[in-house]
């Protein structure tokens, strides 16, 4: 037992280690969980009872490191959290995912008991995808630690995301250790070297063909010509000041004198980060706002310029229009939802406005509202802002007057694959992720989520700027590279000519099509393992415990 607990943290730190923004380290990531896979075969094999528990905590407490290590910066956003209940709800999502990736190895397991060892270890694959495919997708969301977010340092290796998304990576990082550890066990049962040779050059194959079809990619790669200037603005002003401590005309004339000084008269577009219009603002009287007309004002200057900025908005409702509605006076007969808002100003009378849309469980969104509807007055009477905000059903995009198309993507939006192309889809021909990453002050969070910017670049092909209010704001080309950042916690503006492009990606097309397919077949698994829990029970009631 002890053998197996050392086994499952040498996984840990193996896919820690591996993990972005760590450089020069990702090759791990095809070896990472072979000790786990070996700690599970070790459990498996025994002559112990309760395998099934003995597996499940085994598998968990590598998971649970492999997380803690790679994501610990979550718990610097909490000071904004609210109220401890909140706070509580805000570290489920986070807390969940060894969980669910422990259940995973624990279907594996009772398939085993069933099929053979290698029809299981496909299930294993179809099951964690399954996992993935739910944490993304439930109101508990968390996709950051899906497998294939690993090769976001590493991006020339996967080209091929622009076919699969991220869950091809995911199959690939699976499909290697699953053959390395075949091939150790060939070892300890004594196969014959015509087996070994054969999973040794399935291993090989499996991984340089991907990589030298992405290379190739990669390499060969050309943009289509079709330029248009853009400006990404970095404020720096700290988080916690921006509703206090920085009168909102000083930090919009740190926006505007920042934008002036390397704009272009062709400058089509100006991106300022998350919430950079900070006091908010009532949608239905938006074009008297004053920090409206201050935005107005300023984009006077460039002809064909927009500014698509972060702001905070609200709107009012006589009656509670929505599940998100919160009352706006004692009487109860008003109410409002208030939202985390990307604006498209231009020089007309026309405002365009998207509501984030993935927000973050229990900071931004009550989880489960339909069902737990009844804890949002709780939660209003202790001033939390668990269930805060409102949001579109819909990804959006916004159109200049010049007819280009930009997908706005507000912080957390941007480790969606699919929502993202969904914009691309309809018509974005660039992507502009507006962030506010100081909450995370200065850890690999910051970076993190800057390299999964390159993973939206490579599977829409389409150029990504990104504009953080405190770092680190960027521009990425269709392949995925860098080629202009900004430093840490400091006030910069990036110019850069980017190339639109209109042209759809077969992930764009189709989507998560992987994890769809991979979700039906691990329903059916769960009915398999399940008809034949109670099968067995009923077959042998007095049969010892098997976990």
């Amino acid at each position: 037992m002890k053998k197996n607990i050392l086994l499952s943290i040498l996984s840990g730190l193996l896919l820690w280690i591996a993990w972005p923004p760590t450089p020069y380290t990702t090759l791990l990531l095809f070896a990472g969980l072979v000790p786990m896979l070996l700690a599970m075969e070790n459990i498996i094999q025994s002559a112990t009872v309760n395998k099934g528990k003995k597996l499940y905590w085994t598998t968990f407490l590598g998971f649970f490191i492999w997380n803690t290590l790679s994501i610990y910066w979550v718990y610097n956003s909490l000071k904004d959290a609210g109220t401890v209940a909140a706070i509580f709800i805000s570290l489920v999502p986070y807390s969940l995912g060894p969980l669910l990736m422990s259940l995973a190895c624990w279907m594996y397991y009772r398939l085993r008991l069933k099929i053979s060892r290698g029809k299981a270890l496909i299930g294993l694959v179809i099951f964690w995808i399954g996992y993935e495919y739910l944490h993304q997708n439930w109101d508990l969301n968390f996709p950051w630690m899906t497998l294939g977010n690993g090769f976001a340092v590493s991006h020339s290796w996967i080209q091929w995301y622009e076919y699969t998304g991220v869950y091809g990576g995911t199959i690939w990082i699976w499909a290697i250790n699953i053959l390395l550890f075949l091939i150790y066990i060939s070892f300890a049962e004594n196969m014959k070297g015509k087996a070994r040779l054969k999973l040794s050059a399935m291993a090989a194959a499996v991984l340089i063909l991907p990589l030298s079809f992405s290379l190739y990619r990669y390499y060969s790669y050309e943009e289509q010509p079709n330029p248009s200037n853009v400006v990404v603005v970095q404020p720096n002003i700290d988080p916690y000041g921006k509703s206090g401590n920085v009168p909102h005309a000083e930090q919009l004339r740190i926006l505007t004198h920042l934008s002036n000084s390397l704009a272009q008269p062709n400058t089509e577009y100006f991106i300022w980060p998350e919430t950079a219009l900070s006091a908010d603002m009532d949608e239905d009287a938006i074009r008297h706002n004053p920090q409206f007309e201050q935005v107005q004002q300023f984009i006077s200057k460039y002809r064909n310029g927009n500014v698509l900025t972060g702001a905070e908005t609200h709107k009012l409702y006589n009656t509670r229009k929505t599940t998100s509605a919160r009352p706006a006076d004692p009487s109860g007969r008003l109410f409002f939802d208030s939202f985390n808002t990307a604006l498209n100003i231009e020089n007309s009378a026309e405002v365009q406005i998207y509501h984030k849309s993935k927000l973050v469980p229990g900071a931004e969104e009550l989880p489960f509202g339909d069902y737990l509807s009844f804890l949002k007055p709780v939660f209003e009477h202790l001033g939390g802002s668990t269930g805060g905000y409102g949001k579109q059903a819909e990804a959006g995009v916004f159109y200049s007057q010049s007819g280009i198309g930009v997908d706005p993507v507000i912080c957390y939006e941007s480790i969606w694959g699919e929502y993202v192309a969904q914009s691309v889809k309809k018509g974005a021909q660039f992507i502009a992720i507006i962030t506010n990453d100081g909450w995370w002050e200065n850890t690999s969070g910051k970076d993190q989520h800057l390299d999964y910017a390159k993973l939206r670049a490579i599977e829409t092909r389409r150029w990504v700027a990104r504009s953080a209010n405190t770092g680190i704001s960027a521009f990425i080309n269709q392949r995925g590279d860098v080629v202009q950042h900004s430093g840490w916690w400091v006030q910069a503006v990036l110019k850069q000519d980017i190339n639109l492009n209109s042209d759809l990606t077969f992930y764009t097309r189709f989507g998560d099509y992987l994890p769809k397919g991979a979700s039906l077949l691990t329903v059916i698994g769960i009915f398999y393992v399940i008809f034949n829990l109670k099968f067995r029970k009923r077959i042998n009631p007095t049969a010892p415990a098997r976990g």
